[in-house]
């Protein structure tokens, strides 16, 4: 039988929204045992469509595989359980803006006395100190802070305006971070038997996708144009091409009838394609758009040119290359089934499978406190007391 890879770890998950349940769900996915703490109305994203019968699926893809013990940490005694949860607990996750942990006497000072080995993953829009730390942020503010719309606008031709956010890439980076350092610091308490405070900002993750601009603001860059890889246009639509190398972009020259591209000083040295990239668009697209995008994809593919066709989300799921992978999952909740990711990795000697369950709200809260020695209904939380806020929202 094939041992889970985070078999017998612990984990307390105190996050809301995306990034945070992104961490802890991958986290989940590789064997822990996640417990998520929410407050009486739940993680506001248990309101977010698509709902079935009360159920949200984009709750569930982010936390499928975890139990969900409801405490209103405002009452003293709630936070006293949590504190007595952390003593049995590997990892805290944790995504609220720095200092209400504090407040609520979960801080990792305060766990670290009591569980001093504990890994504690705080996760904020800008890291817990500095001018910035108070301020309030979700996911389009950081991608406006950290030049990364600007960056983007920049390569859109004609575009003066910034770009509108409705991909919340911020929060699937930062999430992804925060794991990957979660399981370096296990390693190092493997090492060491210490554990630590892993602090993880929204603002640098996000400026880790701009490495040549972050090259560029530095030096004068001379403006000799740059191959931007985007739309190319078919008789039907558009298809993606990206040529980086030599051989790639013989491999274009001749799948495209155009070998003399291969001694054409405009374009035979990276150089001067650089400087020249508008006229080999040109030049192609007056080939290309004779024909249909499965004929153009056709002839890319067997010439080993990097290529596709645009896609849409629902196109992209019935890929067959995806179903060879498995790499959906079939998760259950209140509203019936639906599909998630799984992760995008695959692990010879352990599984990286999503679990099948959503929990509802509170369902693991007497078992998870009678562990610790809570009588059932001795913490019953009170209804509407206002729901606990993610990092930067309050």
């Amino acid at each position: 039988m094939t041992i889970s890879a985070l078999e017998g770890l612990r984990v307390l998950d105190f996050t809301t929204t995306i990034a945070g349940p992104h961490c802890s769900r991958l986290l989940a996915d590789l064997g822990a045992e996640v417990i998520k703490i929410e407050a009486p109305e739940g993680d506001m994203m248990r309101t977010r469509p698509p709902l079935r019968n009360g159920a949200s699926t984009s709750f569930g893809q982010l936390n499928a595989g975890k139990k969900s013990l409801v405490l209103d940490l405002k009452s003293p005694p709630a936070a006293e359980a949590a504190r007595r949860l952390a003593a049995t607990a590997d990892v805290v996750v944790e995504n609220f803006r720095p200092g209400v942990m504090r407040r609520f006497g979960l801080d990792y000072e305060a766990l670290q006395a009591i569980k001093p080995d504990l890994i504690y993953c705080a996760i904020s829009g800008y890291g817990q100190t500095g001018p910035s730390s108070q301020l309030p942020a979700y996911a389009p503010v950081i991608h406006a802070a950290s030049g990364y719309d600007l960056a983007h606008m920049a390569y859109q031709g004609e575009m003066r305006r910034p770009d509108y956010c409705g991909i919340y890439i911020a929060d699937v980076l930062t999430g992804t971070y925060a794991f990957g350092a979660i399981i370096t610091a296990l390693y190092h308490r493997q090492l060491t038997g210490r554990g630590q405070l892993i602090d993880v900002s929204m603002l640098e993750s996000m400026l880790s996708l701009t490495l040549s601009e972050i090259q560029a603001a530095q030096f004068a860059v001379p403006p000799t144009g740059r191959p931007i890889f985007g739309p190319v246009a078919t008789k039907d639509g558009y298809i993606n091409l990206s040529i980086a190398s030599e051989r790639t972009f013989q491999n274009l020259a001749t799948a495209s009838g155009h070998p003399r591209w291969i001694t054409d000083p405009r374009f035979a040295q990276y150089n001067n394609r650089r400087t020249n990239w508008g006229q080999l668009i040109d030049e192609l697209e007056a080939w290309s758009k004779e024909r249909t995008t499965a004929e153009v994809q056709a002839l890319f593919d067997e010439y080993g040119v990097p290529s596709s066709p645009y896609r849409t989300v629902r196109e992209a799921m019935v890929d067959p290359q995806l179903a060879h992978r498995e790499a959906l999952a079939e998760i259950h909740d209140a509203g019936g089934k639906f599909l998630a990711l799984n992760p995008p990795f695959r692990m010879s000697g352990a599984s990286t499978a999503a679990s099948p369950h959503v929990a509802a709200l509170g369902e693991h809260t007497e078992e998870l406190l009678a562990e610790i020695g809570y009588k059932p209904g001795q913490l019953a939380a009170p209804v509407n007391s206002g729901a606990i806020e993610p990092p930067g929202r309050r």
